[in-house]
């Protein structure tokens, strides 16, 4: 109250304008909820593969590892694909860093990336040899394009979907573009993990995707506290 006797314009005139402000801000994120998960192979762990090179073995060696089911001594899986089935109402992809593909060593690096719908990939050629990019995708822009050492293309996906990527000159190489839908999407790492967070609470459905293992759901409930916790066991088809 001011000297006056007038109240200040702008000023709370109950407790329960307070408390309604209060919860207002816990609406948009204080108590918002969390999963943590962990992707691994059913069963013992297979021996890391690899796969003949037929051709530049002046710069790409003799063979490579095939790097399509990375398994960890733990059994953890590198570069599964996890993504919440029923996302929230509010889960328009944020603004990003920069996705780039990098063809390095006569592999593609990273092997498995995530783009929101409408977003770009940088493909680039580290390589002193020629590849190319190629892919025919069924919601999307096929493309095939040459691609000299020092040269980026961009490509945009405009759609979601899952593409894979080749280079037709050296057959053993393989990337996969994931189109993200909304925000919550997510690429393993070596210890299998992944994590979504700024959930409200609820029941939520998630897909999990490998290009050797296939695709397989779980589900997990949220609360308002503790992550909730997810383990998914996957096993070849």
């Amino acid at each position: 109250m001011s000297p006056s006797g007038q109240r200040p314009r702008g000023a709370l005139r109950t407790p329960a304008a307070l408390a309604c402000l209060l919860l207002a801000c816990a609406a948009h994120g204080a108590f918002a909820g969390s999963i943590k998960g962990k992707v691994v192979f059913s069963g013992a762990a297979p021996p890391a593969a690899k796969v003949p090179v037929t051709i530049d073995q002046y710069l790409c060696g003799n063979e490579k590892p095939a790097d399509d089911l990375q398994v960890s001594s733990a059994r953890e899986i590198r570069n599964a694909v996890v993504w919440i089935e029923n996302a929230p109402p509010d889960s328009t992809p944020t603004a990003t860093k920069k996705v780039e593909v990098d063809q390095k060593g006569c592999t593609f690096v990273p092997r498995v990336v995530v783009v929101p719908a409408g977003g770009t990939v940088d493909f680039l050629n580290s390589d002193r040899l020629l590849h190319n990019i190629h892919a025919t995708p069924k919601a999307n822009v096929s493309f095939n394009r040459t691609q000299p050492m020092g040269r980026t293309i961009p490509i945009t996906f405009a759609q979601p979907e899952i593409v894979r990527i080749n280079c037709d000159l050296h057959s053993w190489m393989t990337a996969w573009v994931v189109v993200a839908a909304h925000r919550f999407y997510a690429v393993t790492g070596a210890d299998g993990g992944f994590a979504f967070d700024d959930l409200p609470p609820g029941q939520y459905k998630l897909q999990i995707w490998h290009e050797r293992l296939g695709t397989m759901p779980a589900s997990v409930t949220v609360g308002e506290q503790q992550p909730a916790q997810v383990n998914v066991e996957m096993k070849m088809r």
